[in-house]
């Protein structure tokens, strides 16, 4: 059967060539006579792997030589716990930015730990845009200040990284923190903006299983109290990931995936292939009463394009009829209804072709 185009939000589409090397090698490694899942964590051969992939990671987001690389376990969820539990060192608020189902989440979780401050949210206009920096409403004593770069569920996206340097209040000295499970790798980003940024695997790094932090030195082994053992940050950077068994053959794909890459000519270029897809996408949207997209423009996710068709009845039959084309994973998140394209790195320019040829023949048909 030839491979489908995978729209789904993750577990999302790896890139073909990644799967095919994976596959080449999965019985035996580099000639060393054994596949990765295989190999100890703390022998030669994937330390040389996990030392290639933070190697090419730091290349590819020009990563500063004093923030660590955790390759981690537990998700991002599991970051919303510890975000705080490392970060508020002793202060009793941060500050979160409400812009959807994950920053709502992250919030939730918060608050078992101290007190949270939403600064902006968008909930009133049912987060269909990413509030601009000056409507947030920030606490100079704040331990941090969160965001989410992109909801993967409502398709809001942050293009712009938020300045608190420039702001008046004693804001300079914050860290910035933020969730980018959905779209890190897939456009350049300045991460000494950032204090820490955290990210789930399975949308553009690889398959579900590791999380990727990235934290500035200066911010490890604060913790008041200091967390337990393996909810502290300074734990797995003292000991380079490795203090249990790391999530190792996770590791390996997502090595591959950054060397991919790096030869599609790193983020800027992948970045402008991202905008290319999206603004097909986006214009079919734009030129037909048939579909709707509710995300204002100017905040609309280059990764996850949620749209509603003009008659609900008629979704059942569009993901039949998406499916019989080998268009898959189309169907909405529960909480927002109707469709759903996730169009990650991964995704050929030929899969949103299709999903636009398809979409504007069913509206020929059924409107």
């Amino acid at each position: 059967m030839a491979r489908v185009f995978n729209f789904s939000a993750g577990p999302a589409t790896l890139p073909e060539s990644v799967l095919k090397q994976a596959a080449e090698e999965m019985l035996d490694w580099h000639g060393c006579g054994q596949s990765v899942m295989e190999m100890s964590h703390r022998g030669s051969y994937f330390m040389s792997i996990l030392a290639q992939a933070e190697a090419d990671l730091r290349e590819l987001l020009a990563i500063p030589d004093n923030y660590k690389v955790l390759f981690l376990q537990g998700g991002a969820t599991l970051q919303f716990e510890m975000v705080p539990l490392n970060l508020l060192r002793g202060k009793v608020s941060a500050d979160y930015v409400d812009t959807g189902v994950w920053s709502s989440k992250a919030i939730a979780e918060a608050r078992r730990f101290g007190r949270v401050n939403v600064v902006a949210s968008s909930e009133a206009a049912h987060f269909s845009y990413a509030p601009a920096l000056q409507e947030w409403k920030l606490d100079p004593n704040a331990a941090y200040v969160h965001y989410t770069a992109n909801e993967t569920i409502g398709g809001v996206e942050f293009h712009w990284t938020p300045d608190l340097s420039g702001l008046p209040g004693g804001m300079r000295d914050i860290p910035l923190v933020c969730d980018m499970s959905s779209n890190i790798l897939s456009k350049p980003i300045d991460v000494s903006k950032y204090g820490l940024i955290y990210a789930g695997a399975q949308k553009n790094i690889g398959p579900a299983g590791v999380t990727l932090v990235i934290v500035r030195e200066d911010l490890l082994g604060k913790g008041v109290p200091r967390p337990q053992t393996m909810l502290d940050y300074k734990t797995h950077a003292d000991h380079g990931s490795m203090y249990n068994t790391p999530p190792t053959y996770g590791i390996y794909i997502a090595g591959l995936v950054f060397q991919w890459l790096k030869q599609q000519g790193g983020l800027a270029a992948v970045q402008k292939n991202n905008v290319a897809k999206a603004r097909l996408l986006y214009d079919y949207l734009d030129s037909t009463s048939f579909y709707s997209n509710p995300v204002r423009v100017a905040d609309r996710s280059l990764m996850n394009v949620p749209f509603l068709l003009q008659d609900a009845a008629l979704d059942e039959t569009f993901i039949k009829g998406a499916q019989a084309r080998n268009l898959v994973q189309l169907k909405g998140h529960r909480s927002f209804g109707g469709m759903r394209a996730s169009l990650y790195n991964a995704m050929p320019n030929e899969g949103v072709q299709a999903l636009v040829a398809y979409m504007d023949e069913f509206a020929r048909t059924h409107g």
